[in-house]
């Protein structure tokens, strides 16, 4: 019998995908869930060391305007959503490579958390392969779904995302 290593027995790395991955040489965008936020980061490896190029987590979505009677629900799909929308913006800004999405040890299952972010990434201008019927609906991406209606301040917060971009791209072009 062999026994598995200390990462894998506590459901941390599942090592053998993790080989894979390094041996794509390309870059990844690891996406991780805590029990407050989402944590995302792009991330390099060469030689097995990984470099972390950038990284954000879902508390940033408050400087946007993200409410806080909903500051709790910071892991909901709109969030995921969001987070996804502002990670795409931020890596077609600084014009890094296209990345493979490592979501780690969590489950893949269709319409959740982790399939908004994809959408997210997604709508944010960035190129990856994925059915459609994976997504949640338009209209739990949204907030519809939650406590009180929140797809009024969603809108509101993915305009500001789009809007803080332009200008951080409009500066970049005046210095040019």
């Amino acid at each position: 019998m062999k026994t598995q290593k200390k990462r894998r027995k506590q459901s941390k790395t599942d090592y053998k995908k993790r080989l894979n991955l390094l041996k794509s040489g390309a870059p990844r965008l690891v996406f991780r869930r805590t029990n407050a936020c989402f944590k995302i980061q792009y991330v390099e490896s060469k030689e097995a060391q990984d470099k972390v190029i950038f990284g954000l987590d879902s508390k940033i979505l408050l400087k946007y305007g993200w409410p806080n009677e909903f500051k709790g629900s910071l892991k909901s799909i709109p969030a995921a959503y969001l987070t996804g929308y502002l990670t795409g913006k931020k890596m077609l800004k600084d014009k890094l490579k296209q990345p493979i999405v490592d979501f780690g040890m969590i489950r893949m299952i269709h319409k959740t958390k982790t399939y908004g972010f994809l959408k997210g990434l997604i709508d944010s201008g960035i190129k990856i392969e994925c059915k459609e019927e994976a997504f949640p609906e338009k209209e739990r991406i949204e907030g519809k779904n939650l406590k009180s209606d929140f797809s009024s301040k969603f809108k509101e917060i993915k305009l500001k995302l789009e809007k803080a971009q332009d200008v951080a791209l409009s500066k970049k072009e005046v210095k040019a």
